[in-house]
């Protein structure tokens, strides 16, 4: 190796370095402002009677019905025989309070070993309930035995009288993943490991212009840094679709950014955005980024689609039928190869259950799911769902197109009611794909 090589290499891995001490100081600044973001705001202020309630906010908790229902807090005070007193039980049913849920995360993967670590979700109005919709966070820190780590804080909250809304989704991670190329016809022996440090910050400020309407801009970022082979990988690195396509691109191999703003807009209905039994979502997100704003090494734009809809089956709301229609698409320039829509890439990323993370990828991504969800006892303690879903990819190297081929997966989980206040569930799901593909997910909040 020449000298000028070697300093060539020894720049980029600095430069690496540099921009991961700084994705990850500003990681511990989004993981704060979320924090921050759930302080009380105007919880204490009242509505008078007669004034009416906004449609699309009909989220205040039922208080009658939420005091028959049973979560893991009354499960653990029966243990302690520990009884409220009528005053601890209307203090404990208060909309104005904040709603906890934490839960411990353990699970197994293949690409990642055993996982331990701990996930919460934080759920509170910071207005009126009667005028305000519910925001919530949630917050998991995952350590595996394939020395991964994994933080995330993602949240949507609303002002007072939903006047604004802060959305994000940031996450930190020190990780690797399997990749199998473009399209939906790659096989699981097409599977080449990759090491890399992700930083996503994906944050929107929206306005509500009228009645359930929104619309605002954001500003998103993206990086993945030290690239290199992962596991058993050293010698078919140089062939990997992650190589191949990103030479073929332009990209270089250690560090690929994309860096850009967003135009989006959103109706929303649903009755509870945690564990919504009616309505509908629908949003619309335009995305350019561009080469050189914040170290973006391309530009390109996304738009990305998302429609969710929830039908009651019966009185009560013990039965609901849920359906997900998603849409990720590149619709000009060219995409690092990780940025590219990709199954479970979602903000939650719990699209294309029965499969792994990063499983199906390609320049354009439709996927849709349906899922039952019903509870299996009186207090709603336990629940159970059954869903099925599809993806359809472009792929514009093989020629590929929507709907040529489909990656299907199906399954179910148990649910257990871990905050009855914010309706909000532990959630256990196995899922199965094809080609023998399983997958078990354990996660705070439904999936969609």
């Amino acid at each position: 190796m020449t000298v000028n090589a070697r300093r060539k290499r020894a720049d980029v891995t600095t430069h690496g370095r540099e921009q991961s001490c700084r994705t990850v100081v500003a990681a511990c600044g989004i993981v704060v402002l979320s924090a921050l973001l759930t302080a009380p705001g105007a919880h204490g202020q009242t509505v008078p009677p007669d004034r009416p309630q906004a449609a699309g906010a009909a989220q205040a908790p039922d208080t009658a019905a939420a005091s028959e229902l049973v979560d893991v807090f009354d499960i653990l005070r029966r243990i302690r025989h520990k009884t409220l007193t009528p005053e601890e039980q209307a203090a404990s049913l208060d909309p104005s309070k904040r709603m906890l849920a934490v839960a411990p995360v353990i699970g197994y993967k293949p690409s990642s070993g055993v996982m331990i670590g701990v996930a919460g979700n934080v759920a509170f109005f910071r207005g009126d309930p009667r005028t305000t919709r519910i925001s919530s966070t949630v917050t998991s820190l995952t350590f595996s035995s394939l020395k991964q780590t994994s933080l995330s804080a993602k949240f949507s909250v609303f002002a007072k009288d939903d006047r604004w809304e802060a959305d994000g989704d940031n996450r930190a991670q020190w990780t690797s993943q399997d990749t199998f190329g473009l399209g939906t016809s790659t096989v699981p022996d097409d599977d080449v490991n990759m090491k890399f440090d992700y930083f996503r910050f994906y944050n929107t400020a929206n306005t509500r212009l009228r009645r359930n309407l929104f619309a605002g801009v954001g500003l998103h970022y993206s990086a993945h840094v030290n690239v290199e082979p992962g596991k058993d990988a050293d010698e078919g690195w140089s062939e990997s679709p992650y190589v191949t396509y990103s030479e073929a691109n332009g990209f270089a191999l250690d560090s690929q950014t994309s860096a850009g703003v967003s135009l989006n807009f959103r109706v929303d209905t649903r009755d509870s955005a945690i564990r919504p039994i009616r309505g509908w979502l629908g949003s619309v997100s335009y995305r350019p980024f561009f080469k050189g704003f914040l170290g973006g090494d391309s530009t390109w734009q996304e738009l990305y689609l998302d429609a969710r809809t929830y039908r009651k089956l019966g009185a009560g709301g013990r039965h609901t039928l849920a359906l997900w229609l998603w849409g990720d698409m590149v619709l000009g320039g060219v995409a690092p190869y990780l940025d590219l829509p990709a199954t479970g890439m979602d903000k939650y990323g719990r699209s294309g259950r029965g499969y792994a993370e990063g499983r199906f990828r390609g320049e354009q991504l439709l996927y849709g799911e349906v899922e039952y969800r019903t509870t299996l006892t009186s207090n709603g303690l336990l629940g159970m769902v059954v869903f099925l879903n599809t993806t359809t990819l472009k792929n514009g190297q093989s020629g590929e197109r929507l709907f040529d081929g489909f990656a299907t997966g199906a399954g179910a989980g148990l649910r257990l009611l871990l905050n009855k206040r914010s309706k909000t569930n532990l959630c256990f799901d196995v899922g199965v794909g094809k080609h023998g593909s399983t997958g078990l997910y354990l996660a705070v909040q439904e999936a969609f």
